[in-house]
């Protein structure tokens, strides 16, 4: 009897710690540490150079839409922008935009830690992510992705102000605009920290922290600087149409780094981003043409090529929330109302946003916010969803998202012009305006 309940003791004791050691282990296991993975970062460095890219496309998008006489001084202020906010971006942007304050101000813009990139080493992994937690990018690497973005934006706003500014009063307003506008924004919107990241507003890869924000300072800035003169209410013939096909055609191959890169991994999520992105462009595009046939009889290049960007803006915030059907109703959408917007609306306002900055980008920017409130969907990520999925208070947040950077832009930009045109003046004068600004502001002719 003594041996059986030994034996049974025993036994007893080793079922029991069969079980428990396993648990043990469990416990003592540390959790996997994020680490920085080859194929991720790879993707992102090509995706970081395709929205580089962006900027010099977009330099001859629009310097082909203006008069032969502006189209270096078009192509000279993107350049500069590239050069001048990638050092903005290195000593105190990204610091602002990504950076953690303190108190108050927490929600509402970064600190000075991470000023001149210091403390972040190359072999830092990246602290933001979407997808694959553990196998992520290097943090430099995530620095230069969001760098492009910081470029892109204020180029965006010379579209509204073409032919008529003053080249040091435009430098001045965009790094004051970067700093001012553009990294808090940033922060609120993309910023773990953000309030309005926290509130959960939705925005994949820039459409209120780069399309409503540039275009409303776009359209700020074109009823504030007036129209040019003598254009008695006709717009300008484009000198140079194969230059805007050639823009757009790079913005759209540029804009698959910008959509499917902004999961930051190469995975499923980046590879739906990249088929929405192209198939939202593909009809609007098309879908502009059909309405140029419709009311000018005729589609016209330009306007197959507007439409294309106008696409490429409005599925930016929903890239990573909506599937087959958003991608193609967001088409359909923005190319319709960007059309009108340009061709009808703008012309009977009489404001002069001279290549339509606000009419496709601030417009195009809007409809993508509103419309990722509406189409998102969980069969792409499942804790996102939409109206049409039964979540209506996700439109609710964007449409604030919406209207809060479209008043921030809006008033900041209007104050930032005023304190710029009383102290080094922002309009060019008549005389310059009139034979063209690449001669008067930079000394050359494109065409001899």
């Amino acid at each position: 009897m003594k041996k059986l309940l030994y034996s049974s003791g025993i036994t007893f004791i080793i079922i029991l710690l069969s079980g428990l050691v396993p648990l043990m282990a469990q416990e003592a296991t540390p959790e996997p540490k994020p680490y920085i993975d080859a194929g991720n970062t790879a993707w992102m460095i090509v995706a970081t150079a395709l929205v580089f890219l962006m900027t010099p496309a977009l330099a001859f998008f629009y310097g082909g839409l203006v008069r032969r006489k502006n189209v270096l001084n078009i192509l000279m202020q993107c350049f500069i922008i590239a050069a001048a906010i990638t050092l903005e971006w290195v000593i105190i942007g990204y610091s602002q935009a990504f950076g953690s304050s303190e108190g108050f101000l927490k929600p509402f813009i970064g600190d000075f830690d991470w000023a001149f990139l210091n403390g972040i080493s190359i072999n830092d992994v990246s602290p933001y992510y979407i997808s694959q937690a553990e196998a992520r990018i290097p943090h430099i690497v995530f620095i230069l992705f969001q760098c492009m973005f910081a470029i892109i934006t204020p180029a965006l706003i010379v579209g509204a102000f073409a032919e008529r500014i003053k080249f040091k009063g435009f430098f001045i307003f965009t790094l004051l605009w970067a700093l001012l506008v553009y990294n808090p924004v940033a922060h609120w919107v993309w910023s773990a920290d953000g309030w309005l990241y926290k509130l959960g507003a939705l925005d994949f890869a820039g459409g209120t922290v780069v399309h409503i924000n540039a275009g409303i300072a776009a359209l700020v800035m074109a009823l504030l600087i007036g129209k040019r003169k003598g254009l008695n209410g006709s717009p300008t013939t484009p000198h140079n149409i194969p230059f805007v096909v050639l823009g757009a055609g790079l913005l759209w191959f540029g804009w698959f780094g910008f959509n499917a890169g902004s999961g930051l991994a190469a995975d499923g999520l980046a590879a739906s981003a990249f088929l929405v992105t192209h198939l939202a462009t593909a009809t609007a595009a098309f879908t502009w043409a059909i309405m140029d046939w419709i009311f000018h009889r005729m589609p016209s290049t330009v306007g197959i090529a507007t439409g294309a960007v106008a696409g490429l803006v409005a599925i930016t915030p929903a890239a990573g929330f909506v599937g087959i059907g958003g991608a193609i109703a967001i088409g359909v959408i923005v190319s319709l109302v960007c059309f009108f917007a340009v061709s009808h609306i703008k012309p009977k306002l009489g404001y002069d946003d001279t290549l339509d900055a606000f009419g496709v980008h601030g417009v195009g920017g809007i409809i993508g916010a509103v419309a990722t409130g509406i189409f998102a969907t969980p069969a792409i990520q499942g804790a996102y969803s939409g109206l049409l999925s039964g979540n209506p208070k996700q439109l609710l947040i964007q449409l604030l998202a919406t209207g809060v950077t479209l008043v921030y832009s809006g008033v900041i930009t209007f104050i930032l012009f005023k304190i710029i045109d009383k102290t080094s003046g922002i309009r060019v004068d008549d005389r310059i305006e009139e034979e063209g600004l690449d001669i008067y502001e930079h000394g050359e002719s494109a065409y001899n």
